[in-house]
């Protein structure tokens, strides 16, 4: 009897060893899968962030780009005034470009008798006859900080069909190279004609564009209509 009580104690202590064992394996286990749970949401929002520091790269470059593009060089208006309406053109330029001035004065100025077209001896006659005296010295024909300036108006009034010559000095003076340049004229009845065509060949750089002839009573209106239809950055 002892012996079958023997034997019956000793399966009751096998069964709940083995039951304990089994307990102790599957509590075990439970940090391991917590662990590689919050492993793979670690993953998971790895993703999102990565994708957000591509998108913010990309904004940058374009960022950059568009800076690049659209540059921050500076206008210059530059002007001979015979008789006050060029002048006045290229103030109303400045104005709404935010542009600097620069008037080209000729060393001896022009008088009110110097100017009389009808006098085939006035100054501007004989110089139109005569081309060797078409070189006019300027007081200045150099700019400060010339290389500042992206963009250049070059304002004159017509003279017998063409850019009034004391501009010329100017034009052979300086380098346009890199600059886009715009002439702009004011005449009583004629046109632009080939003068700044002509001035573009003088210079021989710059990217000159298509210039504008205004009459003598100039507005600012017209002046801001023409800067719209040129779409300047």
């Amino acid at each position: 009897m002892k012996k079958y009580i023997t034997i019956f104690l000793g399966a009751v202590l096998a069964l709940s060893l083995a039951s304990c064992g089994a307990s102790g394996s599957a509590d075990s286990s439970a940090p391991e899968s917590s662990e590689a749970q919050t492993s793979a949401a670690e993953e998971s929002s790895s993703v999102p962030e990565s994708g957000n520091a591509e998108s913010s790269a990309s904004e940058t470059a374009a960022s950059e780009a568009a800076e690049t593009e659209t540059g921050d060089g500076k206008t210059l208006v530059v002007y001979f005034s015979a008789t006050g309406n060029t002048e006045e053109a290229a103030g109303y330029i400045a104005d709404l470009t935010g542009g600097d001035l620069f008037e080209l004065e000729p060393a001896e100025p022009y008088t009110d008798e110097d100017l009389n077209y009808g006098n085939e001896d006035s100054r501007v006659s004989r110089e139109h006859e005569d081309e060797s005296l078409r070189d006019v010295e300027l007081t200045a024909d150099t700019v400060e900080n010339w290389s500042e300036y992206d963009t250049v108006f070059v304002g004159y009034p017509i003279w017998w069909g063409i850019a009034a010559w004391p501009v010329d000095d100017f034009i052979e003076a300086n380098d346009f190279t890199g600059k886009t340049v715009i002439p702009f004229c004011t005449s009583a009845s004629s046109g632009l004609g080939q003068s700044g065509e002509l001035l573009a060949e003088m210079a021989g750089t710059g990217d000159w564009l298509e210039g504008m002839r205004f009459s003598s009573g100039v507005s600012q209106e017209d002046v801001q209509a023409w800067l719209d239809e040129l779409n300047l950055s």
